[in-house]
């Protein structure tokens, strides 16, 4: 059974309890773990921005992404249930992404980001200017 989502303001009061799903798990860790790398986070905004999309779109969106480590971070994202890879048995061959399901769930996460980016621009570039 799925708990019930809890408002903004409950999470800010539940969250120093710190907050465990009726399994006893955190329900941050999955996330993080499959988000994590230098990669993954990167490559799933990019997915954000497409219904479907080519891994030549991608190693381009991606500068300094090695073929290697897209197509290691693509499998693992696919392992994950948050992207779907659909190979075309046509000449030339090719193989498209999108996000699955689960993956699109990510849709509103990735909008608070943005705008939290949004908010603190001055300040983030302001930083790496300066250090």
């Amino acid at each position: 059974m799925k708990s019930e989502y809890m408002s903004y303001d409950e999470f800010l009061i539940n969250i120093k309890k710190g907050i465990v799903t009726e399994d006893g798990n955190c329900p941050v860790t999955p996330l993080l773990i499959m988000l994590q790398g230098r990669w993954k986070s990167r490559l799933m905004y990019e997915m954000c921005m497409y219904e479907t999309v080519r891994f030549g779109q991608l190693k381009k969106d991606l500068p300094g992404i090695t073929n290697t480590m897209l197509t290691k971070a693509l499998r693992e994202l696919e392992q994950d249930g948050l992207i779907s890879r659909k190979q075309f048995n046509e000449i030339p061959p090719h193989v498209e992404y999108s996000l699955t399901e689960m993956g699109r769930d990510l849709l509103p996460v990735f909008y608070a980001i943005m705008n939290w980016g949004y908010q603190h621009e001055e300040e983030l570039y302001r930083s790496k200017e300066t250090g």
